[in-house]
């Protein structure tokens, strides 16, 4: 028996201190087929879920945003979109998926206003007041120590900066959220093996959204890292939720 913290991974109880690197190979693994099983998996719907986030931020230019565990590129690339004159700075703790992102053909166009940095959402490599926004999409429920991003969101935001979360929730409805759990543990890992030869990674995934905590209770967490008018709101009947949140 550990007597170190413990934490889950997935279904599993593993140690604290090796979370984050039994996380680091899940994302290293599928990093090249990443956005491709995004579309599979949510029949590309996760695409509407971005675009949803991206109508209640409401980019405005000149604004720096952080967008943690965004690898890829997909919120960076919106938010530019609607801001032109805007930056953002992409974080994630996998390198290889900094690299997909910046494989990404619009990444050289808009090079003078992205950064790519590697780091960890529970340490910021960043100052104190530095950013305008912060955005995380799928990637909190990743995270070991979720109280602690949290804290670095509110800690990295300036006076009137905003948070806002994308993540897997729970359905409000019990019958519709088992069988949204059948199709779940039944066909993504499945499909995971197909197109990425790597079903346990998204066993993993499945495993990890089941973890998380519901709505309100999730909602209760940013208002004790800090943030004031917190809100949430469903998406798709509550697969997904956005959460909102601001430095006051």
């Amino acid at each position: 028996m550990s007597d170190k913290k413990q934490t889950h991974f997935g279904f599993r109880t593993v140690d604290e201190d090796a979370k984050a690197g039994m996380v680091h190979e899940v994302f290293s693994s599928v990093a090249s087929r990443y956005d491709l099983m995004n579309d599979l998996m949510s029949a590309g719907i996760h695409r509407a879920w971005k675009n949803a986030m991206m109508d209640w931020l409401a980019p405005r230019p000149g604004q720096h945003l952080l967008d943690v565990a965004g690898g890829t590129g997909d919120i960076a690339f919106r938010f530019l979109e609607r801001a032109p004159d805007a930056r953002v700075t992409v974080c994630d703790m996998t390198e290889s998926m900094l690299v997909e992102g910046s494989k990404r053909a619009d990444a050289a166009e808009r090079a003078d206003r992205l950064a790519w940095v590697t780091g960890d959402a529970m340490a910021l490599p960043f100052a104190d007041n530095s950013f305008d926004r912060y955005t995380i999409s799928f990637g909190i429920r990743n995270v070991t120590r979720i109280p602690d991003a949290l804290r670095e969101a509110f800690r990295v935001l300036r006076p009137g900066g905003r948070l806002m979360v994308l993540e897997f929730n729970q359905i409000p409805v019990p019958a519709m959220q088992w069988a949204y759990d059948r199709y779940s543990f039944n066909v993504i890992p499945a499909m995971g093996q197909a197109v990425t030869g790597d079903r346990d990674s998204y066993q993993y995934l499945v495993e990890s959204i089941r973890r998380f905590p519901e709505q309100q209770a999730f909602a209760d967490m940013i208002s004790a890292a800090g943030f004031d008018r917190v809100q949430y709101r469903n998406l798709s009947m509550g697969i997904a939720a956005l959460h909102s949140g601001w430095k006051l």
